[in-house]
């Protein structure tokens, strides 16, 4: 066969391309635009409602997986600095950061990540192949119309909406889980080996990906294929004993009669190629596991939270834990399937309606044919026989798989402990993660609804001219009206139930989706200061408000896989970790983010950010200044340096009290490697020696310096700077509390300032924004100023 020339071939995939188009069916074609559109309103809501992530900072992890494999990585190598790069739901082990996640998806984001530099791109190709395929799937069960409506319902589901526009795993999972089911159908009814083996790749890699959805998806196929294999074997070896005389007497004639000796059954060879292949990703999975935990059948999930898979009784992952009962269970999932019925469905209420419809069409269809295996040849048997696409016996087996996923999904998910979490108050719907993405563990239950629900809507459909007919008819013979008003009011009928259906879809679907944009302003807000600065080797220090995490909550901002690029973050800890850090990036320009609020995943609870630039300022001794506006009325200040560890051989803390301090306070104090002077200052205790200074940890403290201004009444108002230190060079302080030669002195500059009212230590609620008065009464100046000496 000659070789085409490379400029010819795409020339002659076009010229296929448009004979298949022409070749197509109007709702073949329909349902083509309708997964394009899948795909165009994902990449959409993806880029806009989820511009820096959702409040689902499982994003964080699989983005930051993806970058590690496009980096050749499974694992970052952080060695000593770990602790302050540890990312959400990553396990350390001695220095070696990995995720509990397996890396089917985050594989899937990095494709378009390398070829595009954006990993919508594999959101919104997700959302359209599952489209295109629950199409498939339904067109092979019901017929093409049914499929195309099966499409648009799935499509159009506030679930897959969401869901597939996040970078979470149950789309991604459903496609491949989609993908087995059209495949092992199509293997069934074309007796093709080729389907066949694509059915157990897709299943293999789903399972490689969320290995507890594949195996609750694939177990109605697996009972399917099990019990057909062995009708086969029982046929085989049923027609081996009736052969057997006649092979022997051949034997004696020295030959075979022609068709004698026979091959395994086909269902033996297809759905042994299933399994084959199947199981091949299964020991992948094995493989995986042995590399990143040590052992093939520990999975890392386990590692990072052993009591966290399926299971009855304590479940725990982390802080929080529950005795997960079966009466828990079936409360929890009878909520979140009643979610799904009436909120994350297309069309809540009336989608649910429309798939019960299309259940009760096909048992009155079959019930109708009475037995198909009396009426028709069983579908691929291991007799020869094979059935027609329109069979309904391999339609009714296609449907009784529907249900079994959906009755496997549905008892499935009670054995797991997730869907309580998801939904967290069960009396609030618009509480936990399934009010901003449904309960995304019974996603797959989409696929079953929606096939049901194309079929009802496709019987709607049909009857439409047969109710015109008859509503005509009886007009014209009851002379009660003319037929053509009888037509119109039939048409004015079904045009408002369109418009009902279509509005009860968008209000389902606007919902969450308004949730989640509020929770996105919020984070465009707080991360307005990262989209306005271009990071040239920078080190960004970030506050930890849920514990020291990274990327939980701040998923925007990630490492990349060899923690040196463009930017480097890393946990605002202990004063002592931070310093390591500092010498492992010693030539980093140098910031620190905080926020003034408090970080909560209440979207209306915003918080006003700020970057701050830091420097490392050393010497013999740093002397600074802070000048603090004072308002009307107050009485006195009172002025306090306070180590948070401190060290032994001095006082624990100096303070000095200025009484009528006038419209503005100066406070001087001096950082030595002896301690913290405060002039003026007697000591904890009243020490003889006032002007003794107060030691701090040599290897790295946080000294605070607050002037508390009091008024008559007793109220105070404080002004908070916190200093990070530490001793470098010497053997440490003399006996005398004085320097010893060859000491100095390190702070990161400038403090972290907060101003409190009526407590002095505020945190992050009180955090000092010169730039934004609104934050602060219009009267507060908060000034501070250091020069280092040698």
């Amino acid at each position: 066969m000659a070789v085409l020339p490379p400029f010819a071939r795409p020339r002659r995939l076009a010229t296929r391309l448009r004979e298949r188009l022409a070749r197509a069916d109007r709702a073949t074609l329909a349902a083509a635009l309708v997964s394009v559109a899948a795909g165009v309103l994902t990449f959409a809501i993806a880029a806009t409602v989820f511009s820096h992530h959702s409040a689902n900072h499982d994003e964080g992890v699989y983005l930051t997986q993806a970058a590690l494999l496009l980096g050749g990585q499974l694992e970052f190598h952080a060695g000593p600095l770990a602790d302050a790069v540890h990312p959400w739901f990553f396990i350390e082990d001695g220095g070696r950061l990995y995720p509990k996640y397996n890396p089917v998806p985050a594989a899937m984001f990095a494709v378009s990540m390398g070829l595009f530099g954006e990993p919508r791109v594999t959101l919104a190709a997700v959302a359209a192949g599952n489209a295109a395929l629950v199409y498939l799937l339904g067109s092979l069960t019901f017929g093409r119309r049914a499929g195309l409506a099966a499409a648009v319902l799935f499509a159009a589901s506030p679930m897959a909406i969401a869901t597939s526009s996040a970078f979470l795993p149950y789309a991604p999972t459903t496609f491949f889980n989609l993908v087995f089911a059209v495949a092992y159908l199509r293997s069934v009814r074309d007796r093709s080996l080729a389907a066949a083996g694509v059915a157990g790749v897709a299943i293999g890699i789903a399972f490689f990906s969320r290995p507890y959805t594949a195996v609750l998806f694939a177990a109605p196929f697996i009972g399917h294929a099990l019990w057909r294999v062995g009708s086969a074997v029982r046929r085989f070896g049923a027609e081996t004993e009736r052969s057997a005389p006649r092979a022997l007497a051949a034997l004696g004639r020295r030959a075979l009669p022609v068709g004698g000796s026979r091959g395994l059954p086909d269902p033996i060879r297809r759905h042994g190629l299933t399994a084959l292949f199947g199981t091949l990703f299964v020991g992948v999975t094995l493989a995986y596991n042995a590399r990143m935990t040590g052992s093939p059948l520990v999975f890392p999930y386990q590692v990072f939270a052993p009591m966290d898979g399926p299971g009855f009784g304590e479940r725990r992952i982390l802080g929080h834990s529950v005795d997960y009962t079966l009466g828990l269970a079936l409360e929890s999932n009878r909520y979140a399937l009643q979610e799904v019925a009436t909120r994350w469905f297309a069309a809540g209420p009336l989608g649910t309606l429309a798939a019960l419809a299309g259940g009760g069409v096909a048992l009155r269809r079959w019930l109708a044919r009475g037995d198909p295996r009396r009426a028709e040849p069983a579908a691929d048997g291991g007799d020869g026989t094979v059935d027609a696409s329109g069979s309904p016996a391999f339609r009714r087996t296609a449907a009784l798989l529907l249900v079994g996923v959906a009755v496997s999904v549905v008892v499935g998910n009670l054995y797991f402990w997730g869907t309580h979490n998801a939904l967290a108050d069960l009396s609030d719907p618009t509480d936990g993660l399934a009010s901003l993405f449904g309960p995304f563990y019974h996603f797959d239950l989409l696929v079953p609804l929606s096939a049901f629900g194309g079929l009802g809507v496709a019987a709607v459909a049909r009857a439409l001219p047969v109710v015109r007919d008859r509503l005509t008819a009886s007009a014209a013979g009851a002379r009660i009206g003319s037929p053509r008003v009888a037509r119109v009011a039939l048409a004015l009928a079904v045009a408002s139930a369109v418009v009902v259906a279509g509005v009860a879809a968008a209000d389902a679907a606007a919902e969450p989706i308004e949730r989640n944009a509020e929770i996105d302003a919020k984070h465009e807000a707080a991360y307005a200061p990262f989209d306005e600065t271009t990071f040239e080797d920078g080190l960004v220090f970030v506050p930890t408000p849920y514990g020291e995490w990274q990327n939980h909550p701040f998923q925007y901002l990630r490492n990349g896989p060899g923690l040196d690029g463009e930017v480097v973050y890393a946990l605002d800890r202990d004063p002592e970790e931070n310093f390591a850090v500092l010498d492992a990036y010693p030539d980093r320009t140098l910031y620190r983010y905080g926020y003034h609020g408090v970080w909560t995943a209440d979207p209306d609870a915003r918080v006003t950010p700020k970057l701050e630039s830091l420097d490392r300022r050393s010497g013999e001794r740093i002397d600074a200044e802070a000048t603090v506006g004072v308002p009307d009325r107050v009485a006195r200040a009172r002025v306090r340096v306070d180590p948070r560890r401190g060290a032994a051989g001095g006082p624990e803390r100096a303070s000095y009290t200025v009484s009528d301090p006038g419209a503005s306070l100066a406070v001087d104090w001096a950082v030595t490697p002896a301690g913290v002077r405060l002039p003026g200052a007697a000591t904890a205790g009243g020490d003889a020696n006032a002007s003794a200074p107060v030691p701090f940890d040599p290897d790295g403290d946080v000294v605070a310096v607050t002037v508390t201004l009091v008024d008559p009444a007793g109220a105070t108002y404080t002004y908070r700077q916190e200093v990070t230190v530490r001793v470098t060079g010497g053997d440490g302080a003399d006996a005398g509390g004085e320097r010893v030669d060859g000491e100095r002195v390190e702070a990161v500059w400038p403090p972290e300032r907060s101003t409190c009212r009526l407590v002095t230590e505020c945190g992050n609620e009180g955090t000092y924004l010169p730039d934004e008065p609104d934050t602060h009464p219009e009267w507060v100046v908060f000034e501070t100023d250091a020069d280092t000496s040698d």
